[in-house]
């Protein structure tokens, strides 16, 4: 006749057991989970900032009103890998006399154009020789200026929306394509101005 406390025994030893990680050496289990964690947010958030998004604090008056000097932005990376800028977008590129820099201005002239500025208008002469002046509601203090530039394939002409106080391509020329960095998606401080999308403003086809 078998022992009932030596079958109670057996199945008690045959069970399969759940404990807390680290039980057995809290400190140990600890610490072993805090690294975990942290490779694996590593993992997760670094692709994502270094290759798809990335924040941006605006500083200076360039391009005021649409951005204030120290507004907070998320700047999208990856959407420029699938389709080109357009005139009218605001981008973040990295400067091109001294690529450690980064500027925010936005798209006027694009590659193959020919943009010319007479007094405060800005006529833009398409590859096909058509002409159009820009309509642009989103720009401060226009200046006097007066320049012809002709774009080459992967040449963008960028401009401040702030005229009378940015350094743009009316000074050190044109933005080369490989130079962009992305566009902002989210300005999320002050949290008065939150908004998607900032700044971008789509030109119709007759402007």
């Amino acid at each position: 006749m078998e022992d009932p406390a030596a079958e109670k025994n057996v199945n008690e030893e045959n069970q399969t057991t759940a404990k807390r990680p680290g039980e057995d050496a809290p400190m140990r289990g600890f610490w072993a989970e805090t690294l975990r964690f942290t490779f694996i947010a590593a993992l997760i958030i670094l692709p994502i900032r270094f290759f798809v998004a990335q924040p941006f604090v605006v500083s200076g008056d360039s391009m005021v009103p649409t951005f204030e000097d120290g507004e907070y932005l998320i700047v999208d990376e990856i959407s420029y890998r699938f389709q080109k800028p357009a005139r009218g977008d605001v981008v973040i590129f990295r400067y091109p006399r001294d690529r450690k820099k980064f500027f925010i201005k936005r798209i006027i002239g694009l590659p193959g154009e020919t943009v010319a500025m007479v007094n405060d208008r800005i006529l833009i002469t398409a590859q096909s020789g058509a002409t159009k002046e820009l309509d642009e509601p989103y720009t401060r203090q226009k200046r006097d200026d007066r320049l012809t530039v002709k774009l080459k394939d992967g040449e963008y002409f960028v401009l401040g929306d702030n005229r009378a106080a940015s350094s743009d391509s009316r000074v050190w020329g044109t933005l080369p394509a490989g130079n962009i960095v992305g566009r902002p998606i989210v300005r999320l401080f002050p949290i008065s101005r939150l908004d998607l999308l900032p700044g971008r403003y789509v030109f119709s086809s007759s402007k």
